[in-house]
């Protein structure tokens, strides 16, 4: 059987490759503890000096976690399912603090969990291919792994547009809002894969690093972010409270507000709150107490209706008519929200 994620050593290089491209690469319980295991040992590995993750197959970098078994899971058995994020977060906070250079090349769908093996990457390297999107207030759940960490600190409110509307970035997109590092045409992966591994990283391994990707950098051509851009800032940027975004929306009579609008109108109106308070609460935290809220959040949410109906109406049934419950923001208030934040029996714990 082919395994769901392979690990090579190739000359200074420990090379992940995320290898179930029949399902986009979508990460399994297996695999994030595999990942993570492995990590452990190239952290400690002198033979190791660097980290490259990828994915197999053209479609897909990672387009997230396998939602439909998550769901079903949860059903049987809240506890269980929690398992996943449980380790998925550990494997994100080491992630997140590897101490060697790791580098990601995105290239493909880049989704929910996804962009939580990759978002901490110290080079993030995106090419023509390249989907990203936190599209989880489309079925019930929050931009997690990390997410109300690194969306917050995006300019221009991007965090915040990018969280709550679940929009999707091509590579110009991603380099325009501090998502990727560089981009690299998608004919030329292959070259920079193997100069890549073939690089003598010396004393001076992020630098070595550096140097090549400016040597392959191209130009992924105009960003359509940035022709919303002012208007993005202006509706999503500076607000303390939901309830106050959501007002300044309504009444600004731009196109750009009106298009929010109507996609909002989608989303569940309890994970649109919840997302505007952990990115809120987020901006002020590390990234593993980030991960801690996340965890409170996650739990709590896969106990409740929205995931599972979200779920329901986006994957399985695909009728794309999700009974939201509450159906209104009117109908989620600051005390509901609030229950979601409260400590757990128990806790996520990360070494």
């Amino acid at each position: 059987m082919t395994p769901a994620v392979d690990f090579e050593t190739i000359n200074d290089f420990g090379v992940v490759t995320l290898n179930r491209p029949e399902a986009l690469n979508a990460l399994t319980l297996d695999m994030v503890t595999g990942f993570r295991a492995k990590m452990l040992e190239w952290e400690r590995a002198p033979a190791v000096k660097a980290v490259m993750i990828k994915g197999a197959g053209e479609r897909a970098f990672c387009a997230g976690a396998d939602i439909r078994f998550l769901h079903e899971k949860a059903l049987q058995d809240a506890e269980a399912a929690c398992a996943f994020f449980r380790e998925e977060y550990r494997l994100n906070a080491l992630l997140h603090h590897f101490t060697k250079p790791y580098v990601a090349l995105i290239d493909g769908i880049v989704m929910g969990g996804g962009v939580g093996v990759s978002v901490s990457a110290d080079f993030r390297v995106v090419g023509d291919r390249t989907l990203f999107a936190m599209p989880e207030t489309g079925i019930g759940m929050i931009p997690d792994v990390g997410g109300g960490h690194f969306l917050p600190r995006l300019h221009d409110g991007l965090g915040l547009y990018y969280g709550l509307t679940g929009a999707r970035a091509k590579a110009a997109d991603c380099m325009a809002a501090g998502l990727a590092t560089h981009y690299v045409q998608s004919a030329q992966a292959p070259a920079l894969e193997r100069e890549l591994t073939n690089l003598a990283l010396g004393s001076r391994p992020h630098a070595a690093i550096e140097a090549l990707f400016d040597d392959f950098a191209g130009d992924p051509g105009e960003a359509h972010v940035n022709q919303i851009r002012p208007a993005l800032k202006r509706l999503f940027d500076g607000h303390d409270a939901f309830d106050a975004f959501y007002a300044a929306l309504q009444a600004d009579g731009h196109d750009v507000a009106g298009d929010m609008m109507r996609i909002l109108a989608r989303m569940s109106p309890t994970a649109l709150k919840l997302t505007f308070e952990q990115l809120k609460r987020g901006h002020g935290l590390d990234f593993d107490d980030v991960l801690r809220m996340e965890y409170r959040i996650v739990r709590r949410v896969i106990e409740g209706h929205d995931f599972h109906e979200g779920v329901r109406a986006l994957i399985i049934d695909k009728d794309k008519a999700p009974r939201w419950s509450p159906t209104s923001l009117d109908g989620v208030n600051d005390a509901d929200i609030a229950k979601y934040f409260a400590p757990l029996a128990i806790e996520l714990e990360l070494p």
